[in-house]
């Protein structure tokens, strides 16, 4: 095993609009998060974290990748929502090599999203013309670790983030964990895939993650210029526990954004709430 430290670098895309649906009430016009991927490299080589979602979102994420001169050979998928997946057909034009891997279990979320006629129609009306025309799926690794250049890289299953079958990628040698949908920093948190019971299996799936000690923690969606500190795996169970709090007072979906915007109104992109605080309501009936 190599003793040479692997380096960790972000790239966030800024938040930015989709043709959603028109806002129901302040905040909720529709603009897409802001989203990270991360660049772990060692001295030649490099496996970057999640795609983007845009062909020019993607390009300028490889234009940035090329200023660090590493051979890209690998492109660790850490859940299976298409926004982190679905750039890596055009990731392959630029870095033949990078290969899309994931956990099995989000190799089989990512082919689901890809063959549903919903989810797909969903994705093309959102940007229209501004995605990949063929899909191309990562592909499933053989085993939880894997090693970059003599460094071990870990995928961690954790379970249930903003979808099931969520993992992080732990890079021990630099005392990382790139955290995918499972911590968000700065940017309202996506529930629509919980209820309370799951809410509390995600809180429990950012304590396994806080027990790895990271020093670095990227969040899968986070504001841009937040600092990458491990805080943000606190912030997201206290968001989650707000949530769950708020929700369970019975109020209507104005009252649950409301309330949330008082605790937590300076995180970007409230159409996440606002989508959260619907699917809440629409759970109760």
């Amino acid at each position: 095993m190599s003793s040479d430290v692997l380096t960790v670098d972000v790239y966030v895309a800024p938040m930015r609009p989709f043709a959603g649906a028109p806002a129901q009430g302040p905040g909720d016009d529709p603009m897409w998060s802001p989203m990270s991927s991360t660049l772990i490299a060692g001295a030649e080589e490099a496996v970057l974290v999640d795609t983007l979602v845009t062909l020019d979102q993607v390009d300028a994420l490889a234009e940035w990748v090329r200023g660090f001169g590493k051979r890209i050979t690998g492109v660790y998928i850490t859940h299976g929502h298409q926004d982190h997946w679905i750039g890596l057909a055009r990731l392959r034009e630029h870095f033949p090599d990078a290969r899309g891997i994931a956990t099995p279990e989000v190799v089989e979320r990512a082919r689901f999203e890809a063959a549903d006629p919903g989810l797909s129609a969903y994705w093309k009306a959102s940007f229209p013309g501004e995605l990949p025309q063929t899909a191309v799926l990562p592909e499933p690794l053989d085993a939880a670790e894997f090693e970059l250049e003599g460094q071990l890289l870990r995928a961690v299953s954790v379970g249930q983030g903003d979808t099931e079958h969520s993992t992080v990628l732990h890079v021990p040698s630099a005392a990382a964990v790139v955290g995918g949908d499972v911590v968000y920093n700065g940017v309202h948190m996506m529930t629509a895939e919980t209820d309370e019971q799951s809410r509390e299996a995600w809180i429990a799936g950012l304590d396994a993650v806080a027990a790895l000690n990271p020093r670095i923690v990227v969040a899968g969606h986070k504001s841009v210029g937040a600092p990458d500190l491990p805080e943000s795996i606190g912030a997201s169970q206290q968001y989650l526990r707000d949530f769950s709090r708020i929700v369970n007072e019975g109020g209507s979906v104005e009252e649950i954004v409301e309330a949330m915007l008082e605790l937590h109104g300076g995180r970007d992109n409230p159409r996440t709430l606002w989508h959260s605080a619907r699917t809440a309501v629409a759970k109760r009936a």
